[in-house]
């Protein structure tokens, strides 16, 4: 057998392996499609209570194709939750929903910011991540507030950088592509009107009929930006106002007049 035609079968052999694996390929690329479907929600319930919520599901192609690493990715998200004194419910092997409480804006942040990024903060500093992230995806989230005494306006910007989403295998290496794998969703409620900001932003979003729920579908590949306000009652304000009605209430009640106003004869 000459040179030549070892070349000619060598081809010829790569022709049915191509003809072989790319419908392979194909298949499985068309099983996996929206097998990760990630719920990210945020409920500002009060001025001083709220709480973070994701909903994790898992489609049974993936866990099938790669256990070993949906079972460390979940386990590491039950761990960096109650790093973050908050807790996580196994619905099933393919299913966890998380829950982080917060009492203020600044701690909503704070404990958004250390849950998306482990390194980011002291708080998980003992917390080991060393299994590799089924989904990689990185969220910074920032607010500003303002007091207007009855009520109090949230403003807050969130990035989401999905660049590097992916499926990893033991080696680390990515085994499938970004593409359409993950179905991700944020949602914001608050007690009043949720806006939202960024009119230029080319994500789909949506409003209840009452305006107190947005949900917003992100673009896996790419960074996602959202910029929205919303505003909940200041309790506290309404609270002072009230007592300091209370109090010249009854001073009139007694005295016929309001303190600083020289009574009428």
């Amino acid at each position: 057998m000459n040179y030549q035609t070892k070349v000619t079968k060598n081809k010829n052999k790569r022709g049915i392996l191509k003809q072989l694996f790319l419908p392979l390929i194909v298949s499985i690329l068309v099983l996996l499609t929206g097998c990760v479907r990630y719920d990210v929600g945020v409920n500002f319930y009060e001025q001083h209570q709220g709480e973070i919520v994701q909903h994790i599901r898992l489609a049974q192609q993936l866990t099938s194709l790669s256990k070993t690493e949906a079972n460390q990715w979940l386990n590491s998200l039950e761990s960096r939750a109650k790093a973050l004194q908050g807790k996580a419910k196994k619905v099933s092997d393919e299913e966890i929903i998380v829950r982080i409480p917060f009492s203020n804006g600044q701690e909503l942040t704070d404990k958004f910011n250390h849950f998306f990024n482990p390194n980011y903060s002291k708080l998980a500093s003992g917390l080991k991540v060393e299994n590799p992230e089924l989904v990689q995806l990185k969220a910074e989230m920032s607010i500003k507030q303002s007091n207007w005494i009855f009520f109090e306006r949230n403003k807050l910007n969130i990035d989401v950088d999905l660049r590097a989403l992916g499926v990893l295998s033991n080696q680390g290496n990515i085994i499938v592509s970004p593409g359409s794998l993950v179905d991700l969703e944020f949602v914001l409620n608050a007690p009043l009107r949720v806006r939202n900001l960024d009119k230029t932003s080319n994500l789909n979003s949506e409003s209840n009929p009452n305006y107190t729920q947005t949900s917003w579908q992100l673009e896996p590949g790419q960074i996602n930006h959202i910029e929205t306000s919303f505003w909940v009652p200041s309790y506290l304000g309404i609270g002072t106002v009230i007592i300091i009605l209370v109090i010249l209430l009854g001073f009139y009640a007694k005295h016929r007049h309001f303190p600083g106003v020289q009574k009428t004869v």
